[in-house]
């Protein structure tokens, strides 16, 4: 007979590798946008951008060293971040601020999609502590929406 909460750990470690892939892309996008954002608007997108790469990348080490305390192990290189992540490359250092927040907030949506999807894992696997976790990184993800659309004069959609 199958271990099914080994079985359940497993998937909350699969994706809680795909998230920290998430994250590592979601920060260098930002901070990619930081650095190229140009306008009118320059002061208040590079500080936003800036701001959101920072609790975007403090996170990064909570979710690998989650990853570890619930015995699994975390991504090792740039090749397996790329491999697990959900966030499109942007390659592009001249897009339009609309277009860099637009990017931006359809990014966070995703991981917001990711998370909550999470939630039945971390269930499953009887893992509370992630599960709490799961709570307030989605919080924090769902605050980004919410700013970078309301920058777009739009309401954030409920994921």
């Amino acid at each position: 007979m199958a271990d099914t909460n080994d079985n359940s750990k497993t998937a909350l470690i699969t994706e809680l590798n795909g998230l920290l892939a998430d994250h590592f892309a979601l920060y260098t996008k930002s901070k990619n946008f930081h650095w190229h954002i140009k306008g009118p608007r320059f002061r208040d997108l590079h500080l936003l951008f800036d701001e959101q790469a920072i609790e975007i990348r403090d996170q990064i080490d909570g979710i690998g060293e989650r990853v570890r305390k619930i015995g699994g192990e975390t991504l090792t290189s740039i090749g397996s971040i790329t491999k697990h992540t959900n966030i499109k490359d942007q390659d592009s250092a001249s897009l339009d601020p609309d277009a860099m927040v637009r990017e931006l907030r359809d990014d966070n949506k995703k991981m917001v999609d990711r998370l909550k999807g999470m939630k039945p894992l971390a269930e499953d696997a009887g893992d509370n502590a992630t599960d709490g976790l799961i709570d307030d990184w989605t919080d924090m993800a769902e605050e980004r929406v919410w700013f970078l659309s309301s920058i777009l004069g739009e309401e954030p959609t409920a994921a």
